[in-house]
């Protein structure tokens, strides 16, 4: 037999093809011998036959839902009361729908509040609903053959930006900046303290290097500028050369990460698993007496460690007439718990109605799903613990299991593609202010912080300096006097001269006929200082217009 066939074959046989057993001269014995247990099921369905019973459901969209009408009649639609006019075809009873005083599964003060109490007291036949199998509720009713298995998610409001960051921080993780920065901080001093050692320990005109030159190497290095220090010793060359090499690596798996991350980034959630919204004390809710609510209050649980959250008020247990009344705290930042064809719907009615009132494309995915479940659970229809249905049922239930009809019907109303991805693959990557957000902050602290030391010079070097002189008796200090740009002492002719002094600087006179020569292809001014040295100058070129 073909799929198909089988398929229409499972289906012949749980609703309206009936085999030589309904026979009812071939079941009175006629050349056939029948098993106990088909005569047991012959009984039953007899009993059944034409019976009248009391089904309970609750409000569980898109699984379970009611609708009154207007004689005041419930009406049962989704996927139980599929399933349960199935059976009364096949077994032709005839059901009236109770509803819980409240819409829980199991919780309340009476029986009649909850659906697991309306079975428990026998006030009904059957639970026509998904229900959880949880072992709380096996010891109050009786289960039929598993329906399928339940998967709960966490959905929540999209973030505009990646948990794994944004900007310029997004190249790497918090902790690896963090260590980034301590080398920073650390380097200069281990540097102050190397070179502090060697000069104690080797005797030679090599001074060790102060603290202030050395955090300035450090700085200057990182964001790749030049220094002015020039060690000899090897041991100071190999620590320059060692930060070289850690700013040149850095530098480029940065510059490469960074790439990576603004055209090729995955976008992930800051919250992926239910520890996360413990870890991280994130606000979530789910719906009041349901599997969620019952599995935290169970101790024995592994997800009980929540309830400290309910406890604490982070979470929160709403009763609803319909899920939709759930999407203004979810637009509030709060996270919400939900089986996973009750979220799907959800987001796809949202999805439907903002695609009819013209929303751009890239604004209609509002929400998306935690990636990873929040808990899983087998799931089946609910009978008091002394109900002959549920072995008369169970042998059409596992038909419609076997042949994934359930399976079918929970997501005929959904699109076969996956509603709003977590990564919705944008083609179109342009830098936002939230990209270059780091870059404002940079300019913004490093604007205060040379306002800061710029007060700091002022008060320590003026106010403290001169109160100091004045209480010790000191004389005012001789400015000093400078000649032309140069302070005519202690200045260090080792330094090429600034290019102003090429112009009217009396220590260095240039004309159209001064000496000049090519060094590897580049013209300089040959210019001899007044102690008798002989410097080479570059030639004026177009980039030393900036220094005039």
């Amino acid at each position: 037999m073909t799929g198909i066939e089988l398929i229409f074959a499972t289906i012949c046989n749980a609703t309206f093809c009936y085999n030589a057993f309904d026979n009812a001269l071939t079941s009175a014995g006629v050349g056939m011998q029948y098993s106990t247990k088909e005569i047991e099921i012959q009984h039953l369905k007899n009993e059944v036959n034409g019976k009248h019973i009391k089904v309970a459901t609750y409000n569980n969209y898109p699984l379970s839902w009611t609708e009154r009408t207007k004689n005041g009649t419930i009406v049962g639609h989704g996927v139980a009361f599929v399933l349960l006019n199935i059976l009364r075809e096949k077994f032709n009873f005839t059901f009236e729908i109770v509803l819980p005083a409240r819409n829980m599964e199991f919780g309340g003060q009476k029986p009649e509040e909850s659906l697991i109490g309306l079975v428990n007291s026998s006030k009904v036949d059957m639970a026509v609903a998904f229900i959880p199998t949880f072992l709380k509720y096996k010891k109050m009713v009786t289960f039929s053959f598993e329906l399928d298995e339940g998967v709960w998610f966490m959905m929540l409001k999209r973030p505009k930006e990646s948990a794994a960051g944004s900007g310029l921080l997004a190249p790497f993780a918090t902790y690896v900046w963090y260590l980034i920065l301590a080398a920073v901080i650390c380097y200069g001093p281990c540097i102050t303290f190397l070179t502090w050692l060697r000069s104690k320990l080797i005797k030679d005109n090599e001074r060790y290097i102060a603290l202030s030159p050395s955090v300035w190497f450090v700085y200057g290095a990182f964001i790749k500028q030049g220094t002015t220090l020039a060690p000899d010793a090897n041991t100071t060359r190999v620590l320059f050369a060692t930060w070289w090499l850690f700013v040149i690596l850095l530098s480029a798996f940065y510059t490469a990460n960074l790439t990576a991350f603004l055209t090729l980034s995955k976008f992930t959630l800051d919250i992926e698993n239910p520890q996360d919204l413990y870890k991280k004390n994130y606000r979530w809710m789910s719906s009041e007496g349901g599997p969620v609510h019952n599995i935290i209050k169970n101790p024995e649980d592994n997800l009980y460690y929540l309830n400290r959250m309910v406890r604490n008020g982070r979470a929160q247990f709403k009763s609803v007439t319909k899920n939709e009344d759930f999407l203004p705290m979810v637009n509030g930042g709060t996270v919400l718990v939900k089986e996973q064809t009750a979220i799907d719907n959800l987001m796809y009615d949202d999805y439907l109605r903002k695609t009819r009132e013209g929303v751009a494309e890239s604004d209609r995915c509002t929400y998306v799903i935690a990636p990873n479940a929040f808990m899983k659970q087998q799931r089946a229809f609910a009978y008091p613990h002394n109900s002959t249905l549920r072995v008369l049922f169970n042998s059409v239930i596992l038909y419609l299991v076997q042949s994934g009809i359930i399976k079918f019907l929970e997501h005929k109303d959904l699109p076969s593609t996956k509603i709003c991805p977590l990564d919705l693959q944008s083609k179109d990557r342009q830098l936002r202010n939230s990209d270059l957000m780091m870059t404002y902050l940079i300019m913004i602290t490093g604007l205060a912080a040379a306002i800061a030391v710029f007060v700091g010079e002022i008060f320590f070097k003026r106010w403290l300096s001169k109160k100091t002189d004045v209480q010790q008796g000191r004389p005012k200090k001789v400015k000093k006097q400078r000649i032309k740009g140069f302070r005519s002492k202690n200045y260090d002719d080792t330094h090429p001269p600034p290019y102003d002094s090429l112009f009217g600087n009396p220590k260095y006179k240039f004309n159209s006929n001064s000496e000049r020569r090519i060094i590897n292809g580049r013209e300089y001014y040959v210019a001899h200082t007044t102690d008798g040295d002989t410097r080479l100058i570059p030639v004026r070129t177009p980039s030393a217009f900036l220094y005039q």
